[in-house]
């Protein structure tokens, strides 16, 4: 099992960021890999999780120890894979999700791509009461990032924030409601992708 990985941000695509490690480059699967364009000269941590199928190896990494636990929390759900668990905390709002599952929230859990009203009901079931310990772990700040240079045009920080929409699993029709919403704003790719999933969301 790999814990973290330092080193410095090589590469950034909408499904994953790839980490230079004493020149070995890590594929590193995220919530939300443009959010890491602002590290690109900077040596960082990112706490891993390694997933094995007969089939399949993957990294998954996260900014904190206590955001790796929740993912590793909603593993955990029948019904949810990485793909999924990685759309939930791709909404930038941990504390709601903990919140919607101790209130038996599910219209709320129902807005995430892949979970239906089952898939919902068992989050429910399967980790109400159980996050304390994750929730008392998460600070205020923690999918906080501040606004970054502008290093390309709108446009294109747009059409990376579609694409990561469509890696996370929305339909192409759910993502063309909200992009004139979107036009009106210039934002960095990772700004459009957290303001587009509070649009999804609501």
């Amino acid at each position: 099992m790999i814990e973290f990985i330092k080193g410095y941000v090589d590469n950034v695509t909408p499904e994953y960021i790839v980490i230079d490690h004493g020149g070995i480059g890590y594929q590193v699967h995220t919530p939300n890999p443009f959010s890491y364009k602002k590290n690109n000269k900077e040596e960082m941590i990112i706490y891993t999780y390694q997933h094995v199928r007969e089939d399949l190896i993957a990294l998954y990494g996260f900014p904190s120890r206590e955001e790796k636990a929740l993912f590793m929390k909603l593993l955990n759900v029948t019904g949810i894979g990485p793909k999924g668990a990685l759309a939930i905390l791709a909404s930038g709002n941990p504390s709601q999700v903990i919140e919607a599952i101790e209130n038996e929230n599910d219209t709320f859990l129902v807005k995430f791509p892949g979970v239906g009203k089952k898939t919902a009901r068992q989050i429910i079931l399967d980790l109400k009461g159980k996050l304390g310990e994750v929730a008392a772990l998460y600070s205020p700040d923690l999918f906080t990032h501040e606004d970054i240079e502008q290093k390309h045009t709108t446009n294109q920080a747009l059409n990376e924030a579609v694409e990561a929409l469509k890696v996370l699993g929305y339909a192409e029709r759910e993502i063309k409601k909200i992009i004139p919403s979107l036009q009106e704003e210039s934002l960095t790719t990772d700004l459009y992708v957290k303001k587009a999933l509070q649009k999804l969301l609501k």
